[in-house]
């Protein structure tokens, strides 16, 4: 199993920053991906930003230019660091984990955190 340990969010005027933090744990691959996916109320959870354990890197387009993913592998940890923050960008941050063993997809979740962006 994999544990997930979320950190950094919390309340920002537009405009501002956050850095939210991911800590992934237990039984990590060495190739997966790692990433952070949202969800503002009443509507679906949607992909923010992604990271392979080989840096690839995939953006909304939402946040594309604004929002910055980034790992450490020897920490297993992924970051988002996230500027410009807009109203819109209120919503639960939830971190992922992924791998495949033996063909079978693992997804794990975090707790999620919830970042809110006054205007």
């Amino acid at each position: 199993q994999v544990q997930l340990s979320e950190s950094g969010g919390g309340l920002v005027q537009a405009g501002g920053s956050l850095r939210l933090s991911c800590a992934a744990s237990g039984s990590i691959f060495t190739i997966n991906a790692m990433g952070w996916h949202r969800q503002a109320p009443g509507k679906q959870r949607e992909l923010v930003a992604t990271i392979t354990s080989g840096g690839s890197i995939n953006y909304a387009g939402s946040v594309e230019g604004r929002f910055t993913i980034s790992r450490d592998n020897d920490k297993n940890t992924v970051y988002l660091q996230m500027n410009s923050l807009k109203p819109e960008d209120t919503a639960v941050y939830y971190c992922y984990y992924l791998d495949r063993r033996r063909g079978l997809r693992y997804d794990y979740w975090g707790q999620g955190t919830q970042v809110t962006v006054s205007s």
